[in-house]
């Protein structure tokens, strides 16, 4: 997020090639000039089928949409039980 709205556009090799775009640091939006909705238009233009998420690292947003995906994307694996208490 802090490299700016416009890098899907400046890259698009490496936004063509990936499935995921991850936007970090979405806790600092309010101090800095980024526009989330451009980035993801922009990312989406070079790949329409990108899926984004938006993460705050620091305040935990999003980190549980994450790990569900990054779940979703290794073949075989299960969500694990908790052991009986």
């Amino acid at each position: 997020m802090t490299e700016g709205d416009d890098k899907p556009l400046k890259y698009p090799h490496m936004f063509r090639a990936t499935q995921l775009m991850i936007l970090n640091k979405v806790d600092l939006l309010p101090h800095v000039r980024f526009d989330p909705d451009r980035c993801i238009r922009c990312a989406r233009q070079v790949n329409p089928k990108l899926h984004v998420l938006q993460l705050s690292a620091t305040r935990g947003d999003g980190l549980s949409t994450w790990y569900h995906w990054l779940r979703d994307q290794t073949p075989g694996s299960q969500r694990a039980e908790s052991p009986p208490c």
